[in-house]
């Protein structure tokens, strides 16, 4: 055939000899009436024939493979290979008869192979037990290899027995020829069955140098194997021993707790024995306590080793919250986080009066009802649109607006209650590092969506008799929407933020992304730190179970001391090996210098470490060097507090949050508690709320429209009005634009007169929203 022709030439490509494990080249193989015998590349590997177009297609592309442990191969004619398995049939042929008993020697060997693995699994099956097999896998492997060689070594000397056979008569043929011209046929034949017992012999001799090497060299591989096994399992001796370490150390701990938060309340004397003693057995555990993790993949890479604790070094904790404090408006449950023989001095004085909640406060709220919507059906033509102009129903909300949110950033106000009493920047700055996390603990189970504030919208929290500060925020711009802050405590600081929420629904997933500056002052030391948030992602939007993932970086910075700290949220990944939730993060000063390592989750803990000793390590999997970090045992900074009882079907609300909604005497008219539809939304009437939820949304697009036509109104004709400056003549009530002097940002600050306002009750400046 035409084909044949063409191929002929490279069809012999160059592959290893049929007495090896893998064999490759070009075979002519048949398709159909249509178009014949197409050349294709073959590939004979672990008993197995497969084929391809190109040799360029064996990287993604098998066109077919059959088994030769089941196959019959058979021979038509000089050039011809014919393979069955299983109802599947390949009619192959080769360019020369050379070509093809080279094959069929390769097949033959294959398929003798595959036979005897084949046989080799089934007698497996009846092996010893598990133990004696795992200790025994090394040497049977390796016999099994032994025996397949010696096979291979069987099957080449019947073959060459075949082949001397057919010379033999061949050369018995020629003696009996008288006719020249058939005596030139038989001599070409005799030289092309010299030629297979060539190939045949060659075969032979691979697989005696296969066998010699391995038996030259099989003992050398015992002999690491045991190596590496010695080692391993020295290894794992001194894992466990360290494991039963720690958790003798942890058991110790445990016992000493209820002794060492009674000693908080005893005398001096005996608090500094206690703290000697307990030094004392720590430092009994100085070759005990070491333990390594992970360094960071982003940011500056490092390892941490911790150290045994000395008596010098010492670091604040949180503050531990009375009963009746925790059963307030801040929530949670009492937890043994003092630890005050760790403490620097000025952050352990705590008043009398702080631990006593002004009033009890509502605890539970009507259960959340269940109603059914199709989400797909709403969502499919919101695509790419921003989130905040999608008409959504309340079904996914929750019954607490964007500014009630905000202020649940105050969940753990006394994390800066304690940083305003400290003497070190440096530890004030850890503080500030698990302030700025603690805000995300309670979107864990929180997919439900808040209700975008009307303009003008406010909502004040007023908890100075219970915790010592008051809160005030407003919807200042609607489109984009933008709220600001503002939270001033008798305990010594200021906190103020103005956020604007960009989100984009991405059909899977939904992207919001907190634009805008928190500011923390602390009024004694004049430090003053300023962080933004991370992007939130709800995930499995469509189809799945909803859930949230925070991820990114926040820099904190104290612009008076130029200190810092680098925060990393850990993006969830199925495939990673961290904890999910992870946060980690480095405090330097200004010059650079770690002093701290945090480590912890979003969702529950955040924990730091001084550090005592730096040296560069050696290149991570990325060819970055590591820094090696020698700390002191982690302190705890931060616990989340358990949910209130039955929280889950109270939209997972915080004892915080639980109370934000709970009415209030005196507020301005314009408080997110006094809006109908998210009241009648806490109440269990969804419907109601729906409607009235529109009549409010329609409201405020009429007093949109108005005030457009007033602003159009003003200008002159030959002004052209652009739209996007559309809001610039609303003014909010509460705040007002300013340049910030540390940043060089233009942000809303509270520029007075609410509280004010509040105590003569009079609300006349404030617009009728609801």
């Amino acid at each position: 055939m035409s084909e044949q022709g063409k191929g002929s030439a490279s069809a012999s490509a160059a592959a290893p000899a049929p007495g090896s494990d893998t064999y490759k080249g070009w075979l002519f193989k048949w398709t159909n009436y249509l178009k014949g015998y197409q050349r294709r590349w073959f590939v004979l590997s672990n008993g197995l024939l497969s084929y391809y177009r190109t040799q360029a297609e064996m990287a993604h592309t098998c066109r077919g493979t059959i088994n030769l442990a089941t196959a019959h191969i058979d021979t038509e004619d000089a050039c011809n290979i014919v393979l069955s398995s299983g109802g599947r049939t390949y009619h192959l042929k080769a360019s020369t008869e050379v070509e093809r008993q080279r094959w069929v020697t390769a097949l033959e060997l294959a398929k003798a192979k595959a036979i005897r693995m084949m046989n080799d699994q089934s007698d497996d099956s009846g092996d010893e037990e598990p133990t004696s097999q795992s200790d025994r896998s090394e040497i049977q492997g390796t016999l099994k290899i032994l025996v397949s060689k010696l096979d291979d070594l069987s099957t080449c000397n019947d073959l060459i027995a075949k082949h001397g056979a057919a010379l033999q008569r061949s050369l018995s043929e020629l003696e009996g020829l008288k006719v020249p011209v058939e005596g030139g046929e038989k001599i070409k034949a005799v030289n092309e069955r010299a030629t297979l017992f060539r190939i045949t012999s060659n075969a032979m001799i691979n697989a005696c140098r296969d066998f010699l090497e391995l038996a030259e060299t099989h003992s050398r591989r015992w002999q690491r194997a045991l190596q590496y096994e010695r080692e391993q399992r020295t290894h794992l001796e001194e894992t466990i021993e360290q494991l039963a370490k720690q958790h003798n150390s942890l058991e110790r701990a445990w016992r000493q707790a209820p002794a060492l938060v009674s000693s908080t309340a005893s005398t001096t004397t005996t608090n500094k024995a206690g703290s000697e003693r307990l030094q004392k057995e720590e430092a009994s555990d100085e070759d005990e306590d070491t333990e390594f993790f992970d360094a960071m993949e982003d940011s500056p890479a490092f390892i941490t080793v911790t150290a045994a604790e000395s008596s010098q070094h010492s670091f604040p904790m949180c503050s531990r919250r009375s009963q009746s404090n925790l059963s307030g408006a801040s929530g949670g449950q009492p937890s043994d986080l003092n630890q005050d023989d760790h403490m620097s001095p000025g952050c352990n004085d705590v008043s009398g009066k702080e631990l006593q909640p002004h009033r009890q406060r509502r605890s539970h709220i009507p259960d959340k009802p269940n109603y059914s919507l199709n989400l797909w059906s709403i969502m499919k033509n919101c695509i790419g649109k921003e989130l905040s102009k999608i008409p959504m129903p309340v079904n996914f909300n929750e019954p607490l607006s964007m500014l009630q949110r905000l202020t649940e950033d105050l969940e753990y106000h006394e994390l800066l209650d304690k940083a305003a009493r400290c003497d070190s920047s440096l530890e004030q700055l850890c503080l500030v590092a698990a302030f700025s996390v603690s805000s995300y603990s309670t979107t864990v189970h929180r997919t439900a969506k808040p209700f975008n504030p009307l303009l003008g919208e406010t909502y004040e929290l007023d908890r100075r008799e219970d915790f010592g500060y008051r809160s005030l925020c407003e919807q200042v711009s609607h489109h984009p929407p933008a709220a600001a802050h503002h939270v001033i405590s008798q305990r010594g600081w200021t906190l103020r933020q103005e956020i604007t929420i960009a989100s984009k629904f991405r059909g899977k997933y939904l992207s919001i992304m907190p634009l805008g500056a928190i500011h923390l002052h602390f009024h004694s030391s004049g430090n003053h730190y300023v962080w933004r948030k991370v992007t939130s992602t709800v995930h499995n939007i469509i189809v799945g179970k909803l859930w949230i993932d925070q991820s990114g970086d926040i820099e904190i910075v104290n612009h008076r001391t130029k200190e810092t700290c680098q925060l990393k949220f850990s993006p969830y990944s199925y495939f990673s090996r961290d904890v999910p939730r992870k946060v980690t993060g480095v405090v330097s000063d200004s010059a650079g210098q770690a002093h701290y390592i945090l480590s912890g989750t979003w969702d529950d803990k955040i924990e730091s470490a001084k550090i005592v000793q730096s040296s560069r390590g050696g290149s991570g999997s990325e060819g970055k060097q590591k820094t090696v970090y020698q700390t002191l045992s982690p302190k705890l900074l931060w616990k989340k507090y358990p949910l209130p009882e039955n929280a889950e079907n109270m939209y997972h609300f915080s004892a915080l949050a639980l109370t934000l909604n709970e009415q209030e005497e005196g507020v301005g008219q314009t408080d997110s508690r006094l809006r109908p539809d998210q009241k009648l939304m806490e109440e269990g009437r969804w419907d109601e709320a729906n409607s009235e939820k529109q009549r409010l949304e329609e409201k405020q697009r009429a007093v949109r429209r108005r005030r457009e036509a007033e602003a159009s109104d003003a200008l002159d004709d030959e002004c052209d009005y652009d739209s996007g400056r559309e809001y610039e003549g609303y003014q909010p009530l509460w705040f007002h634009q300013r340049r910030d002097s540390l940043t060089g940002e233009t942000s809303f600050v509270y520029k007075g007169g609410y509280w004010e306002a509040k105590e003569r009750q009079d609300w006349s400046v404030c617009p009728d929203i609801f």
